[in-house]
């Protein structure tokens, strides 16, 4: 007898088809048998050792987040509700260019230091591990949900070359290439850049180029944060397309948004670059967040000239008043490239988490507004913060434009990600409440998605961008990454003033065929694993 039968359910098979009722026979992990309602019109239904009423349910496939940042809180938090009880069953980590794995013992310390603010000190991890294998054997001791990484190009820039902005030695582009070729080999499934942070904003396109090679002949993809989201956005999009296209790589842009006032309704644009390149041939998809506000660290504002050499040398930078007012005039007149070539508006910029709790009266309001609260200016306040949490202050930019969001939704390439940093007080909400605002927000009320069209961005998109044999889609023989939602209650909990809120119509998550949500609650089940690339696939 099989281990579950769930009944009577209304299956979303993530291809975009239309809805049909059924029984879903699961065994062993992987879905063995769907018996469709008319099928099985006179027929004995299957029985199974557990059934499980699912009448007024939609079973979908897991979805599949396509830009995580729970490097460590996978290994830190066993629970990780945050992404379970949204029906996540797969995250990928690694992103932006900066993440644990390549290192040695130097460059570890450093990029802890540089992404405090994005995944914490990592005070209570035991850092056993300095290869990308080796991470993703760590991983596999058991996890919440599955993970699959990205090698981060900032690091492996920092391992071979440092944090200086210059170019790479020949004989550094080789270590750096033979660092990606090991990655690859190992099991990671692209390659991730950060090109508004140091120090992988220091390489030149021919860099990334060579470095994109070897991520194409492994079957992997690049995965950029791209140099620009606000002036020049545009064009940082089209140096990407060029980029992936010279290399013959795969592309999938990170957090696809059109941000700031200069590109307020200029999402059109984007989708159209993003079309005359796919009709030419190109292999491109995109994720984003459905939400309008951007979420970083206050110290990837500064431009980059004030963060080269590492973190230590970017508080020096700040510590010396001559030079911290050469930072405020980039900042707040020139435009600096970490605030995307757009000068800084202070009201904007809300604080949402420090890495010291003595200085929690800056959670949850802007640097305006602590400053006038103070009587100083807003450069003054950033600074004495910056310096004061060195340099681990997480913040909420209110830059987005919701008719943007909303159009480049719509795009059939588009995935869905989260982007969501776990840390701070008041983290941004989409870290909690990603994929149930997609289904409920803009499925249900709005309609701006049809449910069928939802569930497919989610699930099948992007196991295909991730070469996935087996999930992104209810087929028999595939993995039992499965989510049970209410279409008429599922909305996300988090908001801006709750962001750590549960969502609300998600009764049932199963990975492997295990229950890790079950009636709403978390169990104790460790399901999920590293997911590999190899030759055939992940």
């Amino acid at each position: 007898m099989e281990d579950l039968v769930i009944r009577d359910t209304d299956v979303v098979d993530g291809s975009g088809a239309p809805s049909y009722r059924a029984d879903v026979v699961v065994d062993g992990g992987r879905i063995v048998s769907i018996v469709k309602e008319a099928a099985a019109a006179g027929c004995r239904r299957p029985r199974a050792a557990r059934e499980l009423d699912a009448e007024g349910l939609v079973l979908s496939p897991g979805f599949i987040d396509m830009h995580a940042h729970s490097d460590l809180a996978l290994l830190r938090d066993p629970d990780h509700s945050a992404k379970a009880a949204q029906g996540v069953t797969l995250e990928v980590l690694g992103q932006d260019g900066l993440s644990y794995a390549p290192v040695d013992d130097r460059t570890l310390a450093e990029v802890r230091r540089a992404v405090t603010g994005w995944n914490g000190s990592g005070d209570d991890i035991d850092f056993d591990w300095r290869s990308v294998g080796e991470y993703l054997d760590r991983l596999d001791r058991g996890i919440a949900v599955n993970a699959a990484y990205l090698i981060p190009q900032g690091t492996v820039r920092a391992l071979a070359v440092g944090w200086e902005d210059r170019g790479a030695t020949p004989a550094e582009l080789d270590h750096m290439r033979r660092l990606v070729a090991e990655g690859m080999a190992q099991g990671a499934v692209g390659l991730s850049s950060g090109l508004t942070y140091t120090p992988g904003m220091y390489a030149p396109d021919a860099e990334l180029t060579e470095l994109c090679r070897v991520v194409a002949e492994y079957g992997g993809y690049y995965c950029p944060h791209h140099r620009s989201y606000g002036a020049g956005a545009l064009e940082a999009y089209a140096e990407m397309v060029a980029l992936a296209r010279e290399a013959g790589c795969p592309l999938h842009l990170a957090h696809a948004t059109m941000n700031f006032g200069v590109n307020w309704g200029r999402a059109p644009e984007l989708l159209s670059l993003l079309d005359e390149a796919l009709a030419a041939g190109a292999d491109i998809t995109l994720d984003t967040y459905p939400y309008t506000p951007g979420s970083t660290t206050l110290a990837a504002m500064l431009p980059s000239w004030a963060n080269e050499g590492g973190p230590a040398a970017a508080l020096a930078r700040l510590a010396d008043d001559t030079t911290a007012e050469r930072v405020r005039h980039h900042l707040e007149t020139v435009g600096s490239d970490g605030c995307h070539g757009v000068p800084i508006e202070w009201d904007t910029i809300e604080i949402s988490g420090v890495a010291d709790p003595a200085l929690t009266d800056f959670v949850g309001r802007t640097v305006q507004e602590s400053a006038d609260a103070r009587g100083e200016s807003p450069w003054t306040t950033a600074r004495r913060l910056l310096v004061a949490d060195r340099l681990g202050s997480t913040i909420l930019q209110h830059v987005g434009h919701e008719e943007n969001v909303r159009t480049i939704m719509r795009h059939p390439v588009h995935t869905g990600g989260s982007d969501g940093i776990l840390q701070g007080t008041k983290p941004h909400p989409r870290a909690y409440g990603t994929f149930p605002h997609y289904l409920g927000h803009y499925v249900r009320e709005l309609g701006v998605l049809s449910l069928e069209d939802c569930v497919a961005h989610l699930t099948s998109r992007p196991a295909a961008r991730l070469r996935l044999p087996d999930r992104g889609l209810v087929r028999e023989g595939y993995r039992a990454d499965v989510v049970l939602f209410d279409p008429r209650t599922v909305a996300a909990g988090s908001t801006f003033e709750n962001p750590r809120r549960l969502p609300t119509g998600i009764p049932h998550v199963l990975i492997d065929g295990r229950f890790v949500i079950e009636n709403g609650r978390r169990t104790d089940e460790l399901a999920g694993r590293a997911i590999r690339r190899s030759p055939q696939g992940l």
